[in-house]
């Protein structure tokens, strides 16, 4: 299995792009700004789109993704996630409204999209990949994602704070290599991380204590502008861990 990072910001700007990573040439995992760095060749592949939450940051290429590629395929794309993250696509994004509703056109029977609901901690397999919605701890219904290609696993937290439910997941993970974990404030905001359930580098660092395994750690979800001092509070709170900031058309083979 092959990720390749197409955004990994908690902003945009001078070149910086909002959470999406393509997994292999058919699966996204999340649908933020980073999208529009596909060609459209390479849009027309995607088979499914895997949400860790509803908000913009993470939804708002799928719009897009979908009226662009829709009447080039011959199937429809398959939105995976949790009921609540479906609930809120349908009635707030999909919704006539803000876009049309992609699961009726062309026609209900065969529409260019269409919504699969996931369990927490049960396992869906996608070509012989193994996918694992992980426990998150958001502002709104969320879940990280396990990638297991079943000689080694990814762990992509998706937007979370302080979550025991999260390191009892990962620790029962024989076969982890890389760990994609946010921090979306540095420490001098960390009143706003702990109310907007995001970490800053104390908190992660209080929470990395938890991880009984070894794996290779990369940072996502840093804020333009703030992303140097993040990563320098970081290194300093939990250097031991070696973690390093997640870039965009960052390859990770496991």
């Amino acid at each position: 299995m092959k990720l390749r990072v197409l955004g990994c910001s908690g902003g945009i700007g001078s070149g910086a792009q909002t959470t999406a990573m393509l997994l292999d040439d058919d699966v996204l995992i999340d649908a933020g700004t980073g999208v529009g760095n596909l060609t459209i060749e390479e849009m027309v592949k995607i088979d499914h789109i895997l949400v860790t939450h509803a908000h913009l940051d993470h939804v708002a290429f799928i719009p897009f993704l979908v009226d662009t590629v829709g009447s080039m395929r011959a199937r429809s794309i398959t939105i995976h996630a949790i009921p609540a993250t479906l609930e809120i696509l349908q009635k707030h994004l999909f919704n006539w409204y803000l876009w049309p509703d992609f699961t009726k056109i062309p026609d209900v029977a065969t529409p260019y999209m269409r919504y699969e609901a996931l369990a927490l901690d049960q396992t869906i397999c996608l070509k012989q990949r193994k996918i694992t919605p992980l426990p998150a701890n958001h502002t709104i219904p969320a879940v990280g994602y396990q990638l297991d290609s079943g000689q080694a696993s990814l762990v992509f937290t998706g937007d979370t704070t302080t979550n025991d439910a999260l390191w009892m997941a990962v620790n029962k993970i024989e076969n982890l290599k890389y760990l994609i974990i946010e921090s979306a404030f540095c420490n001098q905001r960390r009143d706003i991380a702990q109310r907007s359930r995001h970490y800053c580098p104390s908190l992660l660092a209080e929470d990395l204590k938890k991880l009984e395994r070894t794996a290779e750690i990369f940072i996502t979800h840093l804020k333009p502008g703030e992303a140097e001092i993040t990563m320098q509070q970081i290194s300093e709170c939990i250097g031991n861990y070696h973690p390093r900031q997640l870039e965009n058309n960052l390859l990770l083979e496991f």
